[in-house]
């Protein structure tokens, strides 16, 4: 995925290797790292095949989101504006402590369509976090290598006292969306979400571990009440 090297993954042994990817889209993107494209020098490194081929656990959502996107630019007829939502399990090499796990879940969201902004993804993600009842909210500028501009997203944790972040954002790239065959006009707001920390700040839990992984209470988990959101038109 883009962020091989913003976070330590978990590479596979076995299969190490994926099988095969669509050639002709392998070359536009090899093309666009090595020498640029879309207004962009490119990164001007030796694109590897042997890299690019390597197999790991997802640090994040936003690989699925990738092969969604070429799919829909793709498609008989061509695109047409769509929105992809997943919720879906990733996998990171970090220290376990009350806020970190390093197998979590992220709450994954894009829109594509034709001449989307910033004001479009910040409205989308105060809407989306106001309606579980989370409104202290921050957006910090970010770097992302496939997103620009990018933003990190915090919410304050009442009993924790403090910020944390509980999300990344941005637009996508058209270094990225180039290769894929999308219109040149057609944005790509996007955002990967914690699943976890959201949760942590509404019930009011102060470490992560009660609420995911080996550590829960099983008793709990059976008992723990169905959440349950109103339709936004009789809220």
């Amino acid at each position: 995925p883009p962020a091989r090297d913003a976070h330590d993954p978990f590479f596979i042994k076995n299969p190490a290797e994926t099988v095969s990817v669509p050639e002709e889209y392998y070359e536009r993107v090899k093309s666009m790292h090595e020498v640029g494209g879309s207004g962009s020098i490119g990164y001007r490194y030796d694109f590897k095949r042997e890299e690019a081929f390597k197999n790991l656990l997802r640090t994040h959502t936003t690989a699925v989101s990738s092969q969604m996107l070429y799919k829909l630019a793709n498609q008989e007829g061509g695109f047409k504006p769509a929105r992809y939502f997943s919720i879906d399990r990733v996998f990171r090499n970090e220290t376990m402590d009350a806020t970190h796990l390093c197998e979590f879940h992220q709450v994954e969201g894009l829109v594509a369509d034709y001449n989307l902004n910033l004001g479009d993804l910040i409205g989308t993600i105060e809407t989306f976090f106001k309606k579980i009842g989370i409104t202290q909210l921050r957006f910090k500028p970010a770097f992302n290598p496939y997103t620009e501009p990018s933003m990190e997203i915090f919410g304050y944790h009442p009993d924790l006292k403090k910020w944390t972040e509980i999300g990344n954002s941005g637009m996508f790239r058209p270094e990225m969306l180039t290769p894929m065959g999308l219109p040149e006009n057609v944005r790509v707001i996007a955002w990967g979400l914690s699943l976890e920390r959201p949760t942590m700040i509404k019930y009011r839990i102060n470490n992560i571990r009660d609420l995911f992984g080996h550590k829960v209470e099983m008793a709990r988990t059976r008992t723990a009440p169905i959440c349950r959101f109103d339709d936004a038109t009789t809220a």
